[in-house]
């Protein structure tokens, strides 16, 4: 399968929207779910998308670059590993193991990026001390050149010669090493669900996590994923709704309490 000048185009787009959005609002586009998924639509296999992108987000949960700290680069993994699973047509256990070296290995690109960007700020400095403010706002809009450009390159050198890359690693890399990049892409969503549940207050609600585990394990073939979320949701529903008529008949208790001395003190 050849990718396409116009696909390569539009992915590149989309790496520079991400970036856009990773340094300003983050709505999501940067995002390694959105980034595989987008792919994956683009390749005509969204399905491939959502399993890579789904599972490296779960590895990216939690995961910023405090205090300027440089984080694996998995909106470009994630675009190039969803390409490279459908290119070769491996699946995307195949893909999950690609996107984590790359995501890992662009974090040199990233460092190289920021280092880039200081020449933009020191320029900035400089307009702020002569009050020139419209210098100060030009170099904020041309340091994003730096920040696009660690990801656009890698992403478009690797989808241009996408073709000839996956041929390569095919035929060069030792069938175990290619067993072992599955194995680990197979692996990784419950190293994810791991993680994930460090942050999920488990302990305190484990009977709605039994729940959850027991619907999915022993009733695969009655509930999807889609059905135990809503159900979750129903009972994350009764439990508010639960609390909040404790509060209300605790308020009201205190309420009944205060006219009652107020009587007693008027007697």
């Amino acid at each position: 399968m050849e990718v396409s000048i116009g696909i390569i185009l539009i992915l590149c787009i989309y790496t520079v929207v991400g970036v856009l959005d990773q340094i300003s609002i983050q709505i999501g586009p940067y995002t390694p779910l959105f980034a595989a998924t987008f792919t994956g639509l683009v390749f005509g296999d969204i399905q491939t998308g959502l399993m890579i992108g789904a599972t490296l987000q779960l590895m990216t949960l939690g995961v910023a670059t405090y205090g300027g700290a440089t984080v694996p680069d998995f909106l470009s993994g994630a675009i190039m590993g969803t390409a490279y699973a459908i290119i070769s047509g491996q699946g995307a256990e195949y893909g999950i193991g690609i996107a984590v070296p790359i995501g890992l290995l662009l974090t040199q690109l990233d460092i190289l990026g920021r280092m880039t960007n200081t020449f933009f700020q020191h320029k900035a400095d400089q307009y702020a001390e002569d009050g020139n403010y419209r210098g100060v706002e030009r170099c904020n809009v041309f340091g994003i050149i730096p920040w696009s450009v660690s990801r656009v390159l890698p992403v478009f050198i690797g989808l241009f010669f996408g073709e000839h890359v996956v041929k390569v690693i095919n035929e060069w890399i030792p069938l175990w090493v290619m067993n072992g990049l599955k194995a680990a892409g197979a692996i990784l969503p419950a190293m994810g669900i791991a993680i994930l549940m460090r942050y999920l207050p488990i302990k305190k609600f484990w009977p709605y996590f039994i729940i959850g585990f027991v619907l999915l394990a022993y009733g695969a073939e009655f509930f999807s994923v889609l059905g135990v979320a809503l159900i979750g949701l129903a009972l994350a529903a009764i439990y508010v709704m639960n609390q909040n008529n404790k509060s209300a008949v605790s308020t009201t208790g205190t309420i009944v309490y205060e006219e009652d001395e107020e009587v007693e003190i008027d007697d």
